[in-house]
């Protein structure tokens, strides 16, 4: 019963949190939560070729993630390569900021890796959202499909029995 309580308490603890959290968006300024990002979108130089590479293969691995939905396997293998990708972001990042000037005009790397976060990291965050999301909507088709052949076997069995 302690353990209900307890649970109870965290959720209602969880349950005011986010209810200060939405007050606190939904108070802003207009602008002042969309400032920030269109403040970063101004300040980084997208015409740099190897940021349109890596847009160019954002693009390229959406395209693949949406034509191969088919094919589970294939989806499984983008789906790990984005997560271990996702994983591998600060040793990138450190990399990266080892070694800017070899390849960017301006150093975007920081410590906190909140460059490489947003244009490398989050794009494969979503790619991987939409593969889960496509994995989920197939596996209900197959629970429909195995549902309707399991009543289709009760009705042939329910027949055999009446006969």
């Amino acid at each position: 019963m302690a353990s209900i309580d307890g649970m109870a308490g965290m959720v209602e603890d969880l349950s005011i949190e986010m209810r200060r959290q939405w007050d606190y968006v939904a108070s802003a300024p207009d602008g002042a939560l969309l400032g920030p990002v269109f403040s970063f979108l101004r300040a980084v130089d997208w015409m740099e070729p190897w940021l349109l590479l890596l847009i160019i293969f954002h693009a390229g691995l959406l395209t693949v993630a949406i034509r191969t939905r088919e094919n589970n396997n294939m989806q499984m293998l983008l789906f790990t390569f984005g997560l271990l990708s996702v994983y591998s972001a600060e040793k990138i990042n450190t990399l990266l900021a080892r070694n800017w000037e070899r390849f960017s005009r301006k150093p975007y790397f920081d410590r906190e890796g909140v460059f490489v976060s947003t244009v490398w990291s989050g794009p494969l965050l979503l790619i991987g959202t939409v593969i889960l999301v496509n994995t989920l909507r197939t596996l209900v088709k197959l629970l429909v499909k195995w549902k309707r052949a399991e009543l289709k076997h009760r009705a042939y069995l329910a027949r055999k029995r009446s006969s």
